[in-house]
């Protein structure tokens, strides 16, 4: 029997490290499309820039949105492909900024469609009755403003139009929302926020381990 060869064992040498780069690429490659797909239809991994939702959720932590449960939308157009649910009241949502598109806000869901939303002396009341606040609501101002000062504190009755909701910050004196620029249409809602997975304290260089869990609605 003849023994292969010095040139024959190198080329099988060289075919055998090109299938196994290849088999490598292949894996690589359905990774990150899997990956993209999770992000851009499934879930995505946002981070808390600011304390207008204090203390539901502060500065520094890092939340998972369900991007699914509102439907499932063209990313470029926001044309809905498949419809699921819609927003609730009590609901903390990821939305494009009305005001400035490149931006993503998070905010609470105060009134859906056709509710009618009112805020007297810090109070809001949707459909005449006073909202249930949730546990991370907070006021940091004992001012009450007149509403011929600003909406912050007084303001409406407002009725949310079709395919609209009306949102705040639970951090309520401290939150620019739908009392100052108006309504988010139904479909720049990105999704809802469901879990805090990490959260930094960037004043004390510390993780936040208590943070971490479920969102109280």
């Amino acid at each position: 029997m003849n023994k292969p060869t010095f040139s024959a064992k190198k080329q099988s040498n060289k075919r055998s490290w090109q299938s196994v780069a290849w088999e490598y690429l292949q894996a690589i490659l359905i990774a990150l499309v899997l990956a993209l797909f999770i992000r851009t239809f499934v879930a995505q991994a946002f981070k808390i820039p600011s304390g207008s939702m204090k203390s539901t959720l502060l500065i520094g932590d890092h939340i998972l949105v369900n991007k699914f449960i509102y439907g499932v939308r063209n990313p470029f157009t926001r044309e809905l492909w498949i419809p699921c649910e819609k927003p609730e009241r009590g609901d903390v949502a990821v939305f494009i900024y009305p005001v400035d598109r490149k931006k993503d806000f998070i905010k609470r869901v105060i009134g859906i469609e056709g509710d009618t939303v009112r805020i007297i002396n810090k109070n809001v009341y949707v459909n005449g009755k006073l909202f249930s606040d949730p546990q991370g609501m907070q006021h940091t101002d004992p001012r009450i403003l007149p509403g011929s000062v600003q909406p912050r504190d007084n303001m409406g009755p407002v009725t949310v139009p079709k395919d609209m909701i009306f949102v705040m910050g639970d951090n309520r004196d401290q939150s620019y929302d739908s009392r100052f620029w108006g309504f988010v249409p139904l479909k720049d809602v990105k999704g809802k926020a469901f879990t805090v997975y990490w959260s930094w304290n960037s004043d004390k260089f510390w993780p936040r381990f208590e943070r971490i869990g479920d969102l109280v609605h």
